[in-house]
């Protein structure tokens, strides 16, 4: 196996790994029997997951001037 040339992350994948973790934490504990976080580990994770998912409750769609409808994609 050959060795990384890059051996630390860079911050957009530490970005995504965090963002992964809050969302496999947050459906764990909405699946699970009991409560396995606070409700301030909950808003907590709900403000940072705000500030990394773009909120598509605020985008508008709107036909161009041919009636046809653009598509945007969220990835940078």
């Amino acid at each position: 196996m050959a060795a990384r040339k890059d051996l630390h992350h860079t911050s957009e994948v530490r970005k995504k790994i965090q963002t992964s973790q809050l969302m496999t934490r947050l459906s764990t504990n909405a699946l699970s029997a009991e409560e396995i976080m606070t409700p301030g580990q909950i808003r907590s994770a709900e403000i940072l997951l705000k500030k990394a998912v773009p909120d598509l409750s605020a985008v508008n769609v709107e036909p161009d001037s041919d009636g046809e409808l653009q598509t945007y994609s969220w990835d940078k």
